[in-house]
């Protein structure tokens, strides 16, 4: 942990100094972000050390226009993760994810089939809002989406709900479209996958609020399944 501390100190002075000499319009280089991402992936940290060394990322033109980095939320050993698509204005200006409209709907959707938010972890494909809501560039999911790696190999969780079409297409690099990548379990490295709405598109669609309600009791049903039998039961 040492060794890694160190890293990360002479990284983060690095970054300092770089912005000193030419302001908030420096960015890392790839190959210098790869080189801290490839020794992240060596160690062991815990997520509050991660985020710590990710917080003031600059590898790519969204940390011009982000006011927080949206690392993620809640249960360091969850047995479930939900992963969206991209903070909003909401989450930049709070750095949590899900906190406006979508997050509050979220939440209701997760007390109906009875997880507490507390007790899962939250976190989005990137950790900066892209401008006007946009969807993520694919060349923006290239450079954030090692950090989103990183996290699921601390967290290890059981089970992943990816929320709306962009989280789906990137975790199980497909083309297919959300009808088609819902109703089914995916495997995502060893970890159990399943796609459902994005809770944003709800609010503009309720008419699939029905299909997102199939889609997460069949969740809790495999997810009750894994823990009842004990294979899988929850990390001490």
């Amino acid at each position: 942990m040492a060794e890694l501390q160190q890293v990360l100190s002479t990284f983060l002075d690095y970054l300092k100094q770089q912005k000193q000499l030419f302001g908030d319009g420096f960015l890392m280089t790839g190959e210098e972000a790869d080189e801290l991402i490839q020794t992240f992936q060596k160690k062991e940290l815990t997520l509050n050390e991660f985020y710590e060394a990710i917080k003031d990322c600059r590898r790519c033109p969204l940390a011009e226009t982000r006011t927080h980095l949206v690392f993620g939320t809640g249960d360091e050993k969850a047995d479930l993760m939900l992963i969206g698509e991209a903070p909003g204005r909401d989450e930049d200006l709070s750095g949590i994810p899900f906190v406006g409209r979508a997050g509050q709907l979220l939440n209701k959707i997760l007390e109906a089939v009875h997880f507490k938010r507390d007790e899962v972890y939250i976190a989005n494909i990137i950790k900066c809002r892209p401008p006007q809501n946009r969807d993520p560039l694919l060349s923006e999911v290239e450079q954030c989406e090692p950090y989103l790696k990183k996290q699921i190999d601390i967290i290890k969780p059981k089970f992943i709900l990816a929320l709306g079409r962009i989280a789906g297409q990137t975790l199980l690099r497909s083309g297919a479209s959300l009808t088609a990548l819902r109703g089914k379990v995916h495997n995502y490295h060893g970890i159990k996958l399943i796609v459902t709405y994005h809770p944003a598109a709800l609010l503009r669609n309720p008419q699939w609020k029905r299909p997102t309600w199939e889609d997460v009791q069949f969740l809790r049903k495999l997810y009750d399944e894994e823990i009842q039998y004990g294979t899988n039961a929850k990390k001490l």
